[in-house]
């Protein structure tokens, strides 16, 4: 006779929290090797580093390839999180507030740019780009990456939307006020903290976004990932690592507030993780 699996008791939450332990331990140890390499004294990555020197840092600081790269990534991130947060916001509307045949197909195709390869995105938009000339443009890598960022909005404003109780927007209706006051005045309020964080992880998408860059960048617009990987082919020295950290330190940073207004969202419309 077969022996009933026990999924609750001491044992098996410490075996639980070990296994997510190794985990993070496994994702993480990456960036605890990196962290002491940038502040390498030495020419070349290596790993335990000769000596600890801020030599690297004030190498980015000097370099104006750094901060090219810096601030059209920046400006990308920025214009991607802008087009994103309306486009999806407007998605999530329509597809919890909608009544329509194929929603569930319309969904799936939203989503479609988190499930597909990356590469395979990357080569159908280089082909469709080639033949309108758009490639190489700042703008082009921007709609490219709008695409992989829509997807986010759409999810995070949909679960906000789900736990708000219609009532009170229909208490607003009976008091006078319109379609757009309603929004603005109730809906909107409840939902901010979902629309902030999927605008966190559209900037946090096109601002890391590497390999649709790529395909579509052209040689005068390099995005600091893509100096990050010239750098990797080029020249290995610790700046590469230098500029790692500070790239790593600003994408937990922005996770952290997306996951902090996630659950904030969750707290005003009761809704589930």
């Amino acid at each position: 006779m077969s022996r009933a699996i026990r999924l609750s008791g001491p044992r098996t939450g410490a075996l639980l929290w070990l296994a997510a332990g190794l985990v993070a331990l496994f994702l993480i140890l990456p960036v605890l090797i990196i962290l002491p390499v940038s502040f390498s004294a030495g020419s070349f990555l290596s790993f335990p580093p000769p000596g600890w020197s801020l030599r690297w840092y004030r190498v980015l600081l000097e370099r104006d390839v750094w901060w090219q790269s810096a601030w059209l990534s920046l400006w990308i991130a920025a214009l991607v999180t802008l087009a994103a947060t309306v486009l999806g916001t407007a998605g999530a509307f329509g597809l919890v507030r909608g009544r329509f045949p194929g929603r569930g197909l319309l969904l799936a195709v939203i989503l479609s740019p988190l499930i597909v390869p990356g590469v395979i995105v990357a080569i159908a938009l280089y082909f469709f780009y080639a033949r309108l000339g758009f490639v190489g443009s700042p703008l082009a890598i921007a709609v490219a990456h709008t695409t992989l960022a829509v997807p986010f909005v759409v999810v995070n404003v949909a679960a906000a939307l789900q736990g708000v109780d219609r009532r009170l927007e229909m208490a607003a209706m009976n008091l006078g006020a319109g379609g757009w006051d309603t929004f603005r005045l109730v809906t909107l309020p409840i939902i901010r903290p979902g629309i902030l964080a999927g605008a966190l992880f559209a900037f946090i998408s096109s601002f890391d976004e590497l390999i649709i860059s790529l395909f579509v960048a052209g040689p005068r617009q390099v995005t600091l990932p893509l100096r990050m990987w010239e750098g990797m082919r080029s020249s290995l020295d610790p700046s590469l690592a230098a500029v790692s950290v500070l790239a790593i330190a600003a994408s937990v940073a922005l996770f952290v507030t997306s996951t902090w207004l996630q659950a904030r969202a969750r707290r005003r419309t009761g809704a589930r993780p």
